[in-house]
């Protein structure tokens, strides 16, 4: 099993970014995916999830109208798209699998994770 992130770097204040996830060792159309951060001294964030079975995404209030997470099931691959971004969006992201089939809020219902990627928004 294995969740690989890319698509991180550095961005100005009010610019966009993609990250990806490549996923691979589980039937990602039946898990649902979460998009988290943390930035150091912060506790980590959900940013969003994906229920990849039921089609469904919630979004952390922080981020919603700016953040769009999205899946392709054929790529085996969820998307967090960030426009807009702020500042205070910098930190490590990370991708995460859940068995879970409904959306799932708390991280420790996530595992694997991905390694991460950094995202840092100048000012």
């Amino acid at each position: 099993v294995q969740l690989v992130e890319s698509g991180g770097g550095l961005v100005q204040a009010g610019g966009s970014l993609r990250l990806s996830c490549t996923t691979s060792g589980f039937p990602f159309d039946h898990y649902t995916v979460g998009w988290f951060r943390q930035a150091p001294g912060q506790e980590r964030e959900e940013v969003l999830c994906i229920s990849n079975s039921e089609g469904t995404t919630y979004y952390a209030d922080s981020v919603m109208g700016r953040f769009t997470g999205s899946s392709d099931i054929a790529k085996n691959s969820p998307y967090l798209q960030m426009n807009d971004l702020k500042p205070e969006a910098t930190s490590f992201y990370c991708c995460a699998a859940s068995t879970m089939a409904i959306l799932v809020t708390t991280p420790e219902w996530y595992g694997p994770w991905g390694r991460g990627t950094q995202v840092t928004v100048s000012s």
